[in-house]
């Protein structure tokens, strides 16, 4: 076929695929299916394969030939997934107990895909995590169970081969890619006891000194776990619903470090504040964070959890890395404007920025070039669509619904890692038959008495701007130790203020010459007659002095501690202090 890929395209005016690019046009094989009742739709994980409920059956179609494989007749399903190598479908619906009260009928459904006919059906009351989850050759699979992983091997479901128990499991994943399996869990903390996440070997369970690595922590009513590829590592995003400073109402995160050797660390943000979003490149070797107040920053981090870029500060609360992990995409969706930044990771260099306005979806094309931005209802019940990009910001492809209708969902075909060679990244934005989508820029408020003045441009914060984080040190490329790097960080920060006190001195020296045309010395700085006053200006402005070292020290890349990012924090409180016993005089 000339194009591509196909997509499904799911929403008031029903389920139809598209295919492309180059060109995007509904594919024909494909039925239309009218109709608002298409409730879910599922891919295989080598995109062979596409399920689709319609409110009356679940049906499999292969998606070349667009051939109907299988039909069951579930009307009420609303969740579908296949196994990673297509032996199952498992389906969900929403559990009911009977009228009198008496337990209901199964609702999780496993069906064997090649005779159509079902394995095992289970009673799973939530709908979060309803899906049971396959190791990738699928020789395992698991299932949360009143508090304990219940493992089944080579899809034979009538016997539980394995248990995992500890005192409350919350939670778990699985490793990807290759036996052996790993496993990680996460038990919440109780009556003063931690929260811990613990990896696990399949099938070693026996106990806690049988676990590959453990680490506890006592901030965390949730916690979000993420394998890398290589099943080496996993970060963990602990989260708490309140935040017990009231500095945000997203609860409080803080972000874990665990390797299966056994190695854990506390990844150190250097910015207050949520943290929106954590990925791994694909090459399992690197993570990006978003975190902070908002102008968020994105930070990229390598396995001893020290920062190697730093994209300085934006509007962005998402970060996207392509399926190659040559290209990181930053973006501000949700409550922020769409803007997107489109980074060469190899070379840390920005390719482009596109803009995605109203954007509440984003996903990359396994080919690592193109990407779909959509507006999709619930999220949005207003200008609904879809739009097609090149990674170099060219907008291919743009489709708006109807005003009166909705779109629900739509999703690349997937394919299989290594089907696409990675290719060398453009910069030349690629030809495009539409006009590139450039938003109207919102214009700030003005009140009625500056309308016709010029504008002054105030600016809330300033953005700080990216900065290569690995020690760059003239030719030698050995990394540094430790040691090394304090000194080298220490005397970059002496190097700093001698300048700064310099210049300062210039400064003030010309200044008092202009003002009193006399030595510096002998004029003893404006007093205020009362010696208590005097001592606490000189103590504020030595503080603040300080404070200004530490901020130094920051920006010549030397981790702060704790207390000294407190201090940091306490500047604006001193200057107002100061500035009112100035005025007091």
């Amino acid at each position: 076929s000339s194009y591509l890929f196909t997509f499904p395209v799911r929403g008031s005016e029903g389920l139809y695929m598209v295919n492309g690019p180059p060109s995007f046009t509904e594919s024909t094989a494909f039925q239309r299916e009218s109709g608002k009742n298409c409730r879910a739709v599922a891919f295989s994980k080598d995109g062979s394969l596409f399920a689709w409920c319609n409110g009356e059956k679940v049906n499999i179609v292969n998606v070349i030939s667009a051939e109907l494989l299988r039909s069951f007749d579930l009307p009420k399903a609303v969740c579908l997934e296949f196994s990673p190598k297509n032996n199952v479908l498992a389906t969900w619906q929403a559990y009911t107990t009977a009228k009198d009260g008496t337990a209901g009928v199964p609702n999780l459904q496993l069906h064997d895909v090649k005779t159509g006919k079902c394995l095992k059906s289970f009673i799973q009351k939530k709908m979060q995590n309803w899906c049971p989850c396959w190791a990738d050759d699928e020789s395992i699979c698991a299932r949360n169970v009143n508090n304990e992983v219940h493992f089944f091997e080579n899809n034979n479901f009538n016997t539980i081969a394995n248990k995992l128990h500890l005192q409350k499991v919350n939670d778990f994943v699985l490793s990807p890619g290759a036996q052996p399996t790993k496993v990680a869990v996460y038990v919440p903390g109780s009556k003063g006891a931690p929260s811990f996440v613990r990896l696990y070997q399949y099938p070693n369970f026996g106990g806690p000194q049988s676990a590959l690595a453990n680490k506890s922590f006592f901030k965390a009513d949730k916690v979000t776990m993420l394998w890398n590829n290589k099943a080496t590592a996993v970060l963990v995003i602990a989260s708490t619903e309140v935040d017990k400073t009231g500095a945000s109402y997203y609860g409080e995160q803080t972000l874990h470090y665990i390797a299966t050797n056994g190695e854990s660390a506390v990844v150190q943000l250097p910015k207050n504040g949520p943290i929106y979003d954590v990925v791994w490149n694909p090459n399992s070797v690197e993570f990006c964070a978003v975190y902070g107040f908002m102008p968020a920053k994105a930070t990229v981090f390598n396995l001893k959890c020290d920062p190697v870029f730093d994209f300085g500060t934006g509007p962005r609360n998402a970060a996207y890395y392509s399926p190659h992990g040559h290209i990181l995409v930053l973006a501000g969706f949700g409550n922020l404007r769409g803007q997107m930044e489109v980074w060469d990771v190899k070379n840390y260099k920005l390719v482009s920025k596109p803009v995605a306005s109203d954007a509440t979806y984003f996903a990359w094309c396994p080919d690592g070039e193109h990407i779909v931005t959509a507006t999709c209802a619930p999220r949005l019940r207003v200008s609904n669509g879809y739009k097609i990009w090149h990674y170099t910001g060219s907008l291919l492809h743009n489709y708006e619904v109807p005003s009166n209708e909705e779109m629900w969902q739509v999703s690349w075909q997937p394919f299989l890692d290594g089907v696409f060679p990675a290719k060398a990244v453009k910069y030349q934005a690629v030809p495009s038959e539409l006009p590139s989508a450039e938003p109207k820029p919102a214009q700030a408020y003005r009140p009625p008495a500056l309308r016709n003045k010029p504008v002054t441009s105030s600016k809330l914060h300033e953005d700080e701007p990216p900065q290569n984080m690995k020690p760059q040190l003239g030719s030698s490329d050995k990394p540094l130790s430790k040691t090394a790097l304090k000194n080298q960080r220490k005397h970059e920060a002496k190097k700093a203020a001698k300048q700064e006190a310099k210049a300062d001195a210039n400064q003030e020296s010309t200044q008092s010459s202009a003002s009193q045309n006399a030595p510096r010395s002998a004029v003893p700085a404006v007093t205020s007659g009362d010696p208590e006053v005097d001592k606490k200006i000189k103590n504020l402005k030595k503080k603040l002095k300080a404070i200004e070292q530490l901020k130094e020290q920051a920006a010549a890349g030397k981790q702060l501690e704790k207390n000294q990012l407190e201090k940091i924090q306490k500047e604006t409180a001193l200057l107002q202090e100061l500035e009112d016993l100035e005025l007091g005089l």
